[in-house]
């Protein structure tokens, strides 16, 4: 075969496989401003016969899901900021800052790793309900505020910040905050991004911690709301599509925006690692 018919070869998996990954969430799309019982139809139809907006007035409306959209988001947003902070600083310490201990904690974190988190939801449940912060978003955002593996990506991108530029500045006077702030978080931007984009996509899209930890229902965040829709709508699959929207575009708007930093974080990353 030559390379130009290799080529177009390889074009079309890649838009097959593109139209197969895609078709899903169009339909999804479609089938949200569908009018009650049509995607029931079968076969069911590609799109909606008369297109409407009632599912998604329904839902802000009636099902009071505005407010779970907005307790996602601030919470999603509250939970990124407070990981890059905390992840920031203990990756830069693992990397360039001398004490006493430091392999040994670092290996023990990332001996961790192993551990799956179903198994830590009934300590640090326990651990949330002795500090008095069941039913709270603080249940939801403390144990969010610093990871392992944030701390393990900060670290090892902070490994290729040359030592000489860091004693460079502290010659020069420079505190450790101001060499952080100054020449540090503008070296790790990049991995800062990327790690900022998995912190909001795994806050936003969990479940079962935030089900665990918060009781009262004006508290819920989106996932768990549109959990609580499909048990009382679970044959209205418009309105349950509409809902699936809401809680994927956000998300997606989000890695859209961001995916030029995120993939250049990446890369860099895998290099320099």
């Amino acid at each position: 075969m030559s390379t130009s018919g290799a080529r177009a070869l390889l074009h079309a998996l890649l838009l097959g496989a593109a139209a197969i990954t895609l078709f899903p969430l169009l339909w999804m799309l479609s089938v949200s401003f569908m009018a009650g019982g049509e995607a029931s139809a079968f076969p069911p139809p590609l799109l909606p016969g008369h297109a409407t907006l009632a599912n998604y007035r329904q839902l802000f409306g009636q099902q009071n899901i505005g407010r779970y959209l907005t307790n996602s988001l601030w919470l999603a947003a509250l939970t990124t900021l407070l990981s890059l902070l905390f992840n920031s600083l203990a990756g830069y310490a693992f990397a360039k800052l001398h004490f006493r201990g430091r392999e040994p904690i670092l290996r023990v974190l990332l001996a961790a790793l192993v551990i799956p988190s179903q198994v830590a939801m009934l300590p640090l449940f326990l651990l949330m309900k002795w500090l008095g912060l069941v039913n709270t978003y603080a249940a939801v955002v403390v144990p969010a505020m610093a990871g392992i593996f944030g701390v393990f990506l900060v670290r090892q991108y902070a490994l290729t910040i040359p030592d000489e530029l860091l004693e460079a500045a502290r010659i020069d006077g420079a505190s450790e905050l101001r060499i952080f702030t100054s020449i540090v978080l503008p070296a790790l931007r990049p991995i800062l991004v990327t790690l900022a984009v998995f912190t909001f996509l795994g806050s936003w899209n969990d479940f079962m911690w935030p089900l665990i930890v918060l009781t009262d229902q004006d508290l819920y965040t989106l996932p768990i709301a549109l959990a609580t829709l499909s048990r009382e709508h679970v044959q209205d699959y418009e309105l349950m599509m509409a809902g699936a929207v809401l809680t994927v575009l956000p998300v997606l708007v989000l890695f859209l925006a961001l995916q030029r930093y995120y993939i250049r974080g990446i890369l860099m990353g895998s290099v320099k690692g």
